[in-house]
C-alpha cells in the first residue's frame, strides 16, 4: 500500500459533508472528485467518511469518480459489453466471486504491464506501448467473455475498419503477446 499524505502509512481522511463539499483532514483544505482521482493515480490511500454519521462511503466516491471519467474522458475505459455483463452478474448466484476475480485480474495486468515495459525499455521503442494497451484490453476482454460465455457480444465494427481489419489485428497482437511471453519466459530462467 502507498503511503498517505499524512506519511504515517495510515489512510488520509476525506470528509463528505451534506452539501457534497470534501474536506481532506491531512491538508485541512476542501478538494474535489479530480482532486481524488489525482489522489488516487498517485497510489495515496484514502478513506470517504460522511461527515454526519460517520459511515464509510469510499466505495460510492470511487465509484462516482469513475462514472464522471467515463462521462468526461475523451475515450471511455469501460466497452459497453463489459459493463452489460458486469451489471448481469447482479443477483447472480456468482456475484460473490465476482469482486475477488476483478481484483484478481486488475492486479495480473498491472504486473504483466510493469514486466512488459520493463521488457520493451530493453528491447523495442515507444511504439510497443500502445500495442501492449491494446492487447492487454483485448486480453481483459476476452477473459471478461469467458467468464460468462452466454454474454451476448455487442462489439460492433467502426466505420473505419472492417471486420477482416479487425481481426488481421487481432491476430497480429496475439502474435506479438506470443514473441512477448517467448521473451518474458526466456528472463525468468
Amino acid at each position: 500500500m502507498a503511503k498517505g499524505e499524512t506519511g504515517s502509512g495510515e489512510p488520509v481522511i476525506i470528509k463528505k459533508y451534506a452539501n457534497r463539499r470534501l474536506y481532506n483532514t491531512s491538508s485541512s483544505s476542501y478538494i474535489t472528485l479530480d482532486d481524488l482521482a489525482r489522489m488516487t493515480r498517485e497510489g495515496v490511500e484514502f478513506q470517504v467518511l460522511d461527515a454526519k454519521t460517520g459511515s464509510d462511503i469510499t466505495h460510492q466516491i470511487l465509484t462516482q469518480i469513475i462514472m464522471e471519467e467515463e462521462a468526461n474522458g475523451a475515450e471511455q475505459m469501460l466497452p459497453i459489453s463489459f459493463l452489460r455483463q458486469l451489471i448481469s452478474m447482479y443477483g447472480n448466484s456468482m456475484q460473490a466471486l465476482m469482486p475477488h476475480y476483478l481484483e484478481a485480474s486488475m492486479e495480473n495486468f498491472q504486473a504483466n504491464q510493469r514486466k512488459l515495459q520493463e521488457v520493451f525499455k530493453q528491447s523495442m521503442g515507444g511504439d510497443a506501448f500502445a500495442k501492449m494497451a491494446e492487447t492487454n484490453m483485448a486480453m481483459f476482454k476476452a477473459a471478461a467473455s469467458a467468464f460468462m460465455p452466454n454474454a451476448e457480444k455487442t462489439t460492433e465494427p467502426t466505420a473505419e475498419t472492417s471486420p477482416r481489419q479487425q481481426d488481421d489485428e487481432l491476430a497480429l497482437l496475439r502474435r506479438q503477446m506470443a514473441e512477448i511471453q517467448k521473451k518474458l519466459d526466456s528472463l525468468g530462467n
